[in-house]
């Protein structure tokens, strides 16, 4: 075993060939859906906003990263997207604060569409940090009291609280005396039928990515010895 080989041992470095893909993946559905979001949507009986349409993919795909890699590596993943969403927010707070050409920009355009986002960022970065890491902790410690079996009650389970949470602290936050009350109701239940609803009709899909990733990766994490502490990130 050569030098390289015996440090990454130690520090137990395993590195692992999708990870990076689907961390890619999620934290850029949060960033579209905290965009989509600024226009409330109507898509059969559910009123909702348009990110809805995207996001509930975000906690698939944390489903995913949890089922696989472990707690411990979607705390870094989930930190991740939490500082580009703000970074996104200061940037579009930035140009909006910035004097228009006298040739034109479409300031008011911009303002018109983006205008919302920095509220509805920081409505999203306490739901999607108080969602996701409930989802993730419920997920990991299903898997421990079920014994690896049922995936589809983990995934469920853990959506119905994470999404929960994340649903109500969003809409609210974003929302709140913009919205008629009556309104935001209606958009909060919506918004937790449709997102519980595409987990459960994902779920299959979840199975097949699940099953994929484990034997490419040759990995199946259990964290029985993990702290769940958010904010320890070593």
């Amino acid at each position: 075993m050569n030098v390289i080989d015996s440090v990454q041992e130690k520090l137990h470095m395993k590195e692992f060939k999708y990870i990076v893909y689907i961390a890619v993946i999620f934290v850029s559905v949060l960033l579209i859906s905290n965009v989509a979001s600024s226009k409330i949507v109507a898509l059969g009986p559910f009123d909702f906003d348009g990110g809805t349409l995207l996001f509930p993919l975000s906690y698939i795909f944390g489903d995913v990263l949890t089922e696989v890699y472990g707690y411990k590596r979607v705390r870094k993943i989930i930190w991740i997207g939490f500082v580009m969403n703000i970074l996104m927010a200061l940037v579009f707070i930035g140009v909006i604060a910035l004097p228009e050409s006298v040739q034109g920009g479409n300031g008011e355009a911009f303002k018109a569409v983006l205008g919302l986002t920095p509220r509805i960022v920081l409505a999203s970065v306490l739901a999607y940090a108080v969602g996701e890491f409930s989802n993730s902790y419920i997920m990991a410690k299903m898997k421990i009291w079920t014994q690896g079996k049922m995936l589809w009650a983990r995934t469920i389970g853990s959506t119905l609280i994470g999404e929960g949470f994340d649903t109500a602290i969003f809409v609210t936050i974003a929302f709140y005396g913009i919205l008629p009350n009556d309104l935001l109701v209606v958009i909060i239940v919506s918004n937790y039928i449709f997102k519980v609803g595409i987990e459960v009709l994902f779920t299959p899909i979840t199975y097949v990515i699940v099953g994929f990733l484990k034997r490419k990766e040759g990995v199946d994490v259990y964290d029985r010895d993990t702290n769940f502490n958010p904010f320890k990130l070593n």
